[in-house]
């Protein structure tokens, strides 16, 4: 269960700061129970919402912006041409500029992409990159040093990335973005750490990292957080979500 005292709650402070909410999840193409999907993304009341495995094909954008309606969020960036991860944001956000990225795509292989988007909320000024790594242990890594890239490429003081990576905290992947980011799990534990299965949670292969100015204030999976239930979460995917509270400093 969640530990205590909560997640403390999205707000701006005087000095500009942000206090937002971050979830990470992979929704494997909405083919579950969308109904406990979208209850558990409201409960949760991210600024932020990391998609992976978001729809792609017929009506992608259609089913993302229902989504996004029905959990009170909206479509920030990604889907099909990000070829799977999404960025929702909330009202909250002020949007400056989204971009989609497609990587280099090797053969026999399925198509990769960044979801990214730069946003405001009061004076803090943030990157944001949603990501679903390859499954392949070379690709995987090389996509982590793009990954990388992109973040520095944004031009802004404070980022954070998340996603799916297909991969244990002690593979090279994760540690190389780990080392040159805050693993937030690892900075500030909360709630509970494995993210696969939801109905054998044993390994942790999602995570939320984040650019080192940016405080940690918790982050994990929200079993026990207020109005989010182990049915929902059997119910809505085949991985569990990350959620992460940060304070991000004012520009």
């Amino acid at each position: 269960m969640a530990t205590n005292p909560p997640l403390p709650n999205p707000r701006t402070d005087p000095d500009g700061s942000a206090v937002i909410r971050v979830l990470s999840y992979n929704i494997r193409s909405m083919r579950d129970d969308t109904d406990a999907l979208a209850r558990i993304i409201t409960a949760c009341a991210p600024d932020l919402v990391l998609i992976q495995e978001a729809p792609r094909f017929f009506r992608w954008r259609k089913k993302l912006a229902r989504l996004a309606a029905a959990s009170g969020q909206v479509l920030l960036s990604g889907g099909a041409p990000a070829a799977g991860p999404a960025l929702l944001c909330s009202l909250r956000a002020t949007v400056e500029r989204t971009e989609d990225v497609l990587l280099p795509l090797s053969p026999g292989h399925h198509r990769r992409g960044f979801s990214t988007a730069v946003v405001r909320f009061g004076g803090a000024r943030l990157g944001v990159l949603s990501c679903h790594l390859s499954l392949q242990k070379d690709e995987r890594y090389e996509q982590s040093g793009l990954l990388l890239d992109r973040l520095a490429a944004l031009d802004v003081p404070h980022a954070v990335a998340g996603g799916d990576l297909n991969e244990r905290p002690a593979g090279r992947t994760f540690r190389r973005l780990g080392t040159g980011l805050q693993d937030c799990w690892a900075t500030a534990p909360w709630g509970t750490e494995f993210t696969s299965t939801p109905a054998d949670p044993h390994q942790r292969i999602d995570a939320i990292f984040a650019t080192k100015g940016i405080e940690v204030l918790g982050c994990g999976v929200p079993l026990g957080h207020p109005g989010v239930t182990e049915p929902d979460l059997r119910a809505a995917t085949d991985h569990l979500p990350v959620l992460a509270a940060l304070r991000v400093p004012a520009a």
